[in-house]
């Protein structure tokens, strides 16, 4: 029954397209990098329920310059798009055993790594609109895709390979037996990659630097970007973070902290920094609190040619201080609001895809 809502709904997208206005010629370009980098975050879950078909249509329809998205491996070996290591009731719910007295069952609150793409595939995680994002379109029966899945529906109604991705590692460096590891990631990661027609256009990110350091190692053409946020830059006792691929921030020259990130994913290579947009940590310099992403961050980050993409940016006052200050993107659950506040600053915005042909492709995807 859901899965039949689910063919109605966008059946119904699509007539309704069919029947309004023209948007235009939908120009093609050789790909979305001269664009100002609005990163669709898991497809835009402000939007959409994420990290399904659907999230990545809207992203698609809302002019995102990049898909963002997590992967996970499953318990046999298969790359999937989700962020959360383990499948959360407050998103997703059980339709099925896969086969009959499946001990696994229920599968909700499992890791990923400890099912099987077939019972994950079970789960209907489009109906849940979130709490915390009241004007999420919801998808009754979709399903987490795998990565393949995912470029194959893009690549329906994105023709000319324009779209850019930002694909993260979802690895817990602190507790390893919740996920998949750094070899597992790295190498089924990169043969999905290499095997499709937006290789060049693939941003690989990690909060684990050791799969970034990995993945550089594997192929030097690939871009990084070194994720950091207050959880991965500061330990208890001053301990070294697993996060950082042993690296010590201290030990880098600064002066300040913001700089000692920049230096530190730097040493790894990274092409890109990106840290947490929003968070504010106490300050000696400063009244109270400053942002951990700060303006002397973004400048050294430069000095070493890398690209600073903070994350996850919902409001127009911060993505308008970031921008000031230099960011070269802004990774957001909104893409079609800061889309639009970019358009208004004169800035160079990617091209909103065509209804119809996104909703075309996503009826054959679905079904």
């Amino acid at each position: 029954m859901c899965i039949i809502l689910v063919y109605a709904l966008v059946f119904t997208e699509i007539s309704l397209v069919y029947a309004s206005p023209s948007q235009g010629p939908f120009r093609t370009v050789s790909n979305n990098h001269q664009f100002y980098d609005i990163q669709a975050h898991r497809g835009g879950r402000g939007n959409v329920v994420e990290s399904t078909l659907p999230s990545f249509a809207w992203g698609l329809i809302d002019g995102a310059t990049t898909l963002e998205l997590d992967n996970g491996i499953t318990q046999d070996g298969e790359v999937v798009v989700w962020h959360d290591e383990n499948i959360l009731p407050e998103k997703c719910f059980d339709t099925a055993p896969v086969v009959p007295d499946d001990p696994a069952y229920p599968y909700v609150g499992k890791f990923i790594s400890n099912l099987t793409l077939a019972q994950i595939k079970t789960l209907d995680c489009g109906s849940k609109r979130q709490t915390n994002y009241p004007q999420q379109l919801a998808y009754p029966g979709a399903r987490i895709p795998t990565l393949r899945e995912v470029f194959d529906f893009v690549s329906c109604a994105d023709l000319s390979h324009q779209i850019l991705w930002n694909i993260e590692s979802k690895i817990n460096a602190r507790y390893p037996n919740q996920t998949a590891g750094v070899d597992d990631f790295v190498q089924k990661q990169h043969e999905i990659f290499i095997s499709s027609p937006y290789y060049q256009s693939i941003t690989y990110q990690s909060f684990d630097w050791r799969t970034l350091v990995s993945m550089k190692t594997l192929d030097d053409k690939l871009i990084t970007s070194a994720l950091i946020d207050e959880d991965t830059a500061f330990t208890p006792r001053g301990s070294t973070s697993p996060w950082l691929a042993g690296l010590r921030l201290e030990s880098f020259p600064g002066p300040s902290l913001s700089e000692q990130i920049a230096q530190a994913a730097h040493a790894i290579q990274a092409d890109i920094l990106s840290p947490t947009g929003t968070f504010l940590i106490p300050s000696s310099s400063h009244e109270g609190f400053s942002h951990f992403t700060t303006p002397e961050m973004i400048s050294e980050a430069h000095r070493f040619g890398m690209k600073v993409v903070p994350w996850t940016v919902n409001g127009l006052d911060r993505a308008e201080e970031l921008f000031k200050d230099g960011a070269d993107g802004i990774i957001t659950d909104y893409p079609n609001v800061v889309r639009r506040w970019a358009k208004q600053q004169g800035l160079r915005v990617a091209p909103k895809y065509p209804r119809q042909r996104v909703f075309s492709c996503l009826y054959q995807h679905m079904r």
